[in-house]
């Protein structure tokens, strides 16, 4: 597996922080990348997959359980930021006022914020809450692409049908670029990777 990407080594990956209040959120420093998407998307399998690691990015298997931003520095060169899923039904209101004023707080006056990569699951499509969070990243002009994962859940007619569903959308913008992505198989590893180098680095 390709561990050297341009100039990131990504042997040299850790947690740098985990951020439970908006107070603690790093908003300066190296460029971030910020992963989001409903709980159980799949942002924790991606980001292990990425990076080429198995258990750096903890996996719940109770979807929203956790309200924290967590910071994963590359070669001390670049941020990977996984935000807290959002739409799991079963939050109480108390989760979900924390979940608004950690993500908001994540987004305002966020100079080091280069890009987000909005992932959407295969099979659900893009939801209503989906369309929540891509209208609120137009709106603020915040750069964006998608990642469409479990892609291997999908037959490739499925899969076909469901992506062209998904980039003609009205919430998705024109000429928005999107990556297929399969965590366990390692599709779209390399050509996401290289996105990020080239939009950000």
């Amino acid at each position: 597996m390709e561990m050297k990407f341009g100039d990131l080594n990504l042997h040299n990956t850790e947690l740098v922080l985990t951020a439970g209040l908006d107070k603690q959120l790093i908003k300066a420093g190296l460029p971030q990348v910020a992963f989001s998407g409903r709980s159980n998307v799949g942002k924790s399998s991606l980001i292990n997959s990425l990076l080429g690691r198995k258990k750096l990015a903890r996996v719940s298997s109770e979807p929203g359980k956790t309200i924290t931003v967590n910071y994963y520095c590359i070669d001390k060169k670049l941020s990977l930021v996984d935000l807290p899923g959002y739409g799991f039904a079963r939050r109480s209101k108390t989760d979900i006022a924390k979940w608004s004023k950690l993500t908001a707080g994540y987004f305002e006056e966020n100079s080091s914020l280069k890009l987000v990569l909005q992932l959407i699951d295969s099979r659900a499509g893009i939801t209503a809450d989906d369309r929540q969070m891509l209208d609120w990243l137009y709106h603020y002009d915040i750069p964006y692409m998608l990642v469409i994962t479990k892609c291997d859940k999908l037959n490739k007619t499925e899969l076909t049908k469901q992506v062209d569903k998904i980039i003609n959308d009205p919430a998705v913008k024109p000429q928005t670029q999107c990556v297929l992505y399969s965590s366990l198989k390692g599709l779209g590893r390399e050509a996401l990777m290289n996105s990020i180098i080239e939009k950000v680095m």
